[in-house]
């Protein structure tokens, strides 16, 4: 049975009262109950540091800048200077696909380390980023360029990444971008990508104006799309369907001269409006470009969003976009069809950073499904303004959730679905509730576009109906067992 806003807030105090009172009042204000009948962003806290002691989901910085902006840019390498750690956890963990020779073109799934020892926290690490940078050039002559992502050591201890990268470029011939995206900094990635947007801005798009590059009227970017398990590639497909021309991803699937290129198309598409929202403004001021933000999860939002980019063109598109979207209706009525009766009226709940807890709720409606409660690693404020609208009244938001909070919201909102990240995921295996990774689609996608809506309404049904969890019981839920005197007694 479905909570009433009482109800709902009663569980929210019970689950907060086994923190200190500080504590306790500090989360208090990054938990709301939706309320349709007014503006429920304004009464929830995002943005700000995680209590401390409180088991916190977020990433670092450095995870911002090379895990989501820089590190999917295919033809360009990334260092990661510091540890061996960071960079590892970071290689290929996304699943951000691409076209190309690895090794040889392309370098998203390689991991390039200076990898610090405790002699280059006390003497610096400037020389071995030196070394680093002409032993990659030697071997992988063919890149377009290198970016010198800093971990935590790099900040504490003062390394002049810029002027490494400075002689370097000038000695190369290439472009070699210093990023200070070092873990400490900001409250969570959230910061790591606006220091790479500001890095994107200063090296690549200041001289932009002196490449060549020959436009159309109907040329497009996609921005802050990182291709997990080939989304950028199902968008292309409904772009170009309307007769648009996508001449750069951002930076799934992305190169360097696409991102240099940017500034002269018509109109930039922002997918991921939390990690690249600051370049498109920039790219608005400075260039005149507009943008516009969309959503291709799931049948409604895709036609929405479909009709709004069309908007910003001439007739001619605008009516080839009705044609493509009378189209595509049959083909996911098909998939309406098929699915919704398995899963009308399943209860989901939604924990995932960037912008997925709000775009993926129209697909998962669209498919009869309803969202009992979501929220975000990493949001901002707007990102709840957009947020709060599309929930149901009564509905559980909640930001930088702790593992033992989102446990106990599961325990009592009993959901049938969780869409989480991976770090969550076999918790909740083990309590016995379905789940989907969607971070990175659980190694399945794309789940953008017509194609994509297609795998994930097979997804969900998969999981949700798989007959494996009325068999699983949470081990601290298995009766216990007894010993008995005899065992007591050898064991003594």
């Amino acid at each position: 049975m479905d909570m009433n806003k009482e109800q709902m807030q009663s569980l929210v105090d019970e689950v907060l009262e086994v923190y200190p009172e500080v504590a306790k009042a500090e989360r208090a204000k990054h938990i709301v109950v939706n309320d349709a009948s007014q503006d429920s962003s304004k009464c929830i806290s995002s943005n700000r540091k995680a209590t401390p002691g409180v088991m916190t989901i977020r990433g670092c910085a450095y995870a911002g800048s090379k895990g989501v902006v820089w590190g999917p840019v295919k033809d360009m390498i990334h260092i990661s200077h510091g540890p061996v750690g960071c960079g590892q956890y970071s290689r290929a963990g996304r699943r951000n696909y691409y076209v190309g020779t690895t090794g040889v073109d392309t370098f998203g799934t390689l991991d390039f380390t200076t990898d610090f020892q405790e002699r280059d926290i006390v003497f610096g690490g400037d020389k071995k980023l030196s070394a680093a940078i002409d032993e990659i050039e030697a071997l992988f002559p063919l890149s377009k360029g290198i970016s010198v992502q800093s971990e935590c050591p790099v900040g504490l201890i003062g390394d002049d990444i810029e002027a490494v990268a400075k002689t370097k470029s000038a000695e190369l011939g290439k472009k070699i971008v210093p990023v200070r995206c070092e873990g400490f900094r900001g409250v969570s990635q959230s910061l790591g990508h606006h220091i790479a947007n500001d890095t994107i801005r200063d090296y690549v798009l200041n001289d932009s104006d002196e490449k060549e590059f020959e436009t159309t009227d109907y040329d497009v970017a996609i921005i802050g799309d990182y291709n997990i398990g080939g989304d950028a590639w199902s968008s292309r497909i409904i772009l170009e369907d309307m007769g648009l021309r996508v001449v750069a991803q951002w930076s799934g699937d992305g190169t360097l001269p696409e991102m240099e290129n940017t500034p002269k198309v018509k109109l930039n598409l922002v997918h991921c409006y939390r990690s690249m929202n600051y370049i498109v403004r920039y790219m608005e001021e400075k260039h005149g470009i507009p943008w516009v933000e969309y959503n291709l999860f799931g049948p409604t939002k895709i036609a929405e969003s479909m009709r709004k980019i069309a908007g910003f063109f001439d007739e001619k598109i605008q009516k080839q976009t009705e044609e493509v979207i009378a189209r595509y209706t049959e083909q996911w009525n098909t998939v309406i069809e098929k699915y919704r009766p398995r899963l009308e009226g399943k209860k989901v709940m939604l924990y995932v950073g960037g912008l997925r807890p709000r775009h993926v709720i129209g697909a998962y409606e669209d498919l009869g499904m309803d969202i009992v409660g979501a929220g975000y690693e990493f949001a901002h404020n707007d990102d709840y303004v957009k947020t709060t609208p599309v929930m149901k009244d009564a509905a559980l938001i909640f930001d930088d959730a702790a593992t033992y909070e989102l446990e106990e919201f599961v325990k009592a909102l009993k959901p049938d679905l969780i869409g989480s990240g991976v770090k969550e995921k076999y918790v909740f295996h083990k309590m016995g509730y379905p789940f989907r990774q969607m971070h990175s689609w659980d190694y399945s996608g794309p789940y953008h576009g017509v194609d994509g809506f297609a795998i994930f309404a097979l997804d969900m049904d998969m999981t949700l109906n798989n007959p494996c969890w009325a068999k699983m019981k949470a081990p601290w839920e298995e009766p216990a067992e007894v010993e008995s005197e005899e065992s007591l007694a050898k064991s003594a």
